[in-house]
């Protein structure tokens, strides 16, 4: 899939930056995606038949030839990138997690809590462990110039990350949340590899609470706004129609036509608002992530797409992908990879091709398996 340049003998890392005095010379190569949405639309229709033709077991074929086509259609510096799992092995994970998750839905069903709480505790348990996991996989399974990513980052590392930050966040809110944001965006640069380069993460948290105080404050004025607006739109109802009289008791309240319009409005306002909210988080906190982020010290990574850019594709993706049922879900892919890596650049002193490293075994695709399923946010 990709064109893969040879390595020059006796290069064992990147070349290290000129300490003589002399500037080095920095060269941008700008990220391009060249996928299209009919010829996506074609391979996601034929996806989504085979799975339920096989009942789901077609699936790990299917998320790997979606990725296999992104990656593909993602270029830099005239290569592009690619992904190269076994859905053989993602099959066997899915089978498992799928097995404990149908296990653990029977159990709550049947109100059987002595089987369904130990299923939690697992899960809890086992979550900064699947993350890892995961990441070891995505990494050592993405190459580019024939050189496969890889992932240092370790079990212990990630228990801190993904399980006492979010322990803290759940118990503090807002006061810990953007804080579990930096840790878990910190362990994922800080353990990426590409050969023999490492990551390094020069952010810090103070970033994070600003973002995380900026979608707090939409989140407070879009509810007061969802709530006027449901008010606004019950009321004019309610004049015209003559629902609600004067002197309605509750019951007639709850009762009426009025109410229910209220609570329509306000609610699709709120979700609305929910995702103009997480969408401002997702994009201005890849983009910080992305403009403070270096390999080996001699590449760094820029973004320069605007969250609030982000926000919008986001509600207008999400609108046509509603209306139309669900079909516009690859123009809708394929439009948001297009904006974000066309807003993504990587700067580097050193030629890509200097980059040499051993061959990164993809490890149990376990982990990448539970984050598929069950949904688990590696952000990778």
């Amino acid at each position: 899939m990709g064109r893969h340049a040879a390595q020059p003998a006796g290069e064992d890392a990147p070349s290290p930056p000129d300490v003589s005095g002399v500037t080095p010379h920095v060269t941008r190569h700008d990220l391009s995606f060249t996928g299209s949405a009919g010829e996506y639309f074609r391979l996601w229709i034929v996806n989504v038949a085979l799975t339920l033709v096989t009942l789901g077991v077609y699936l790990p074929w299917a998320r790997v030839r979606t990725r296999q086509y992104f990656y593909g259609h993602t270029w830099l510096d005239g290569q592009n990138f690619e992904y190269r799992a076994n859905p053989a092995a993602l099959l066997r994970g899915y089978l498992l997690v799928g097995a404990l998750f149908g296990l653990y839905s029977y159990a709550s069903q049947r109100e059987l809590y002595w089987l369904a709480l130990p299923l939690i505790v697992l899960y809890v348990a086992l979550y900064p462990w699947l993350v890892w996991r995961s990441l070891r996989f995505q990494a050592a399974n993405t190459v580019h110039r024939g050189l496969n990513f890889s992932f240092h980052g370790t079990a212990g590392d990630s228990y801190v990350a993904y399980g006492a930050a979010n322990v803290a966040a759940s118990v503090a809110g807002i006061f810990a949340l953007p804080w579990a944001w930096f840790m878990q965006r910190q362990y994922q640069v800080k353990g990426l590899g590409y050969g023999q380069a490492r990551g390094h993460f020069r952010g810090d948290v103070a970033p994070f609470y600003i973002i995380g105080l900026t979608s707090l404050g939409l989140s407070l004025a879009g509810g007061i706004v969802a709530l006027l607006l449901g008010g606004l739109v019950a009321g004019a109802w309610s004049a015209l129609s003559g629902d609600l009289r004067s002197g309605a008791d509750l019951e007639d309240l709850f009762g009426s036509t009025t109410f229910w319009i209220f609570a329509g409005v306000a609610y699709v306002s709120f979700l609305l608002l929910y995702t103009v909210a997480w969408q401002y988080v997702r994009g201005a906190t890849m983009r910080y992530v992305l403009n403070n982020a270096e390999l080996g010290g001699v590449v760094r990574t820029g973004a320069t797409f605007s969250p609030w850019g982000l926000v919008w594709l986001s509600v207008t993706n999400s609108l046509a992908q509603a209306v139309t049922l669900g079909l516009a879900t690859p123009w809708a892919a394929v439009r948001r990879a297009r904006f974000i890596l066309g807003g993504v650049h990587v700067r580097t002193i050193t030629d890509l091709d200097h980059f040499r490293g051993q061959a990164q075994q993809p490890g149990s695709a376990l982990g990448e398996a539970a984050s598929e399923l069950l949904d688990i946010q590696v952000g990778f």
